[in-house]
């Protein structure tokens, strides 16, 4: 059990809604296993309140925070500076304050490619088929593409976000190694294609997700093989549809629930210095 006493060092979640969250859990019990005089709580703050709620925790000496949507990009303008991968995101989910500057980072992308060697697959020098071009998808891709996947195609339908995610493509591809293009996800040819040639397939779409279990982004189950991986950052439920026909021709596979894991181990070791410990948060929150 935590103790607070007149040393306690604050840490946060804002974002909007947070009551949710496993975060409080993870983070807390981190601390109180590795005997660290910190607490973590959670803020109801949106984005019309994002601003003002920063000052004043930077006023009351938070040592830093995370942050969830709807807050991600906001915050990314708030900071004084910015990580690789939340640079080329344009987005934030964890901020240091270090004497009143706000240092952003994006470890999204970091719990995705934890999760998938903690799941046995190095991805390094491999080509990937990212379906999504959201917030978690960019994560996704611009962490992939700066640890060295070779070769990333993102599908994402033409809403409003095409040309966001257009020009985090173009971003990827001035400043990685990585080859990334983006197509329409209509377009089932350039799908079919892709997924043949890629050793990963990511969903990072909400597609699948509780309640709507039943829907699946990928219609033809013939598109998969037993030597693709398959993954879905969705965590809820643990086996989506797409996860279900993947295995059902052997195919290996992952899901979201130790992207969150990793996501935030990372945060934690950005703002203590120190390894979260992992195995005893899986066993207790995430088993």
């Amino acid at each position: 059990m935590l103790n607070i006493t007149g040393h306690t060092g604050l840490y946060g979640l804002l974002g909007s809604p947070v009551s949710h969250s496993i975060s409080p859990m993870m983070h807390n019990e981190a601390f109180n296993i590795l005997e660290l005089d910190d607490v973590y709580l959670c803020f109801d703050v949106g984005v019309s309140q994002l601003e003002e709620a920063v000052r004043g925790l930077i006023t009351a000496g938070i040592k830093g925070f995370n942050c969830t949507m709807p807050d991600k990009n906001l915050m990314f303008e708030l900071c004084d500076e910015v990580s690789p991968a939340a640079k080329l995101v344009g987005a934030v989910n964890t901020v240091v304050n270090s004497n009143g500057s706000l240092i952003g980072h994006m470890t999204d992308g970091v719990g995705y490619m934890e999760a998938a060697n903690d799941a046995g697959f190095n991805l390094i020098g491999k080509t990937m088929t990212l379906l999504g071009a959201g917030g978690a998808a960019s994560a996704i891709c611009a962490q992939a593409a700066l640890d060295g996947v070779n070769k990333i195609n993102v599908f994402s339908i033409k809403d409003q976000f095409f040309d966001r995610a257009a020009a985090l493509v173009d971003n990827i591809n001035k400043t990685t190694k990585c080859k990334v293009t983006l197509y329409d996800l209509a377009n089932e040819e350039a799908l079919k294609n892709s997924i043949l040639e890629s050793d990963i397939l990511t969903n990072a779409t909400s597609v699948g997700m509780a309640p709507n279990t039943d829907n699946c982004i990928i219609k033809d189950p013939s598109l998969l093989r037993k030597d693709l991986i398959v993954s879905d950052i969705i965590y809820n439920p643990r086996e989506t549809t797409l996860i279900k026909m993947a295995k059902e021709i052997g195919a290996p596979t992952f899901n979201g629930l130790y992207m969150l894991l990793y996501q935030g181990a990372e945060a934690f070791k950005i703002w203590t210095g120190k390894e979260m410990p992992v195995k005893e948060i899986k066993s207790k929150y995430f088993s």
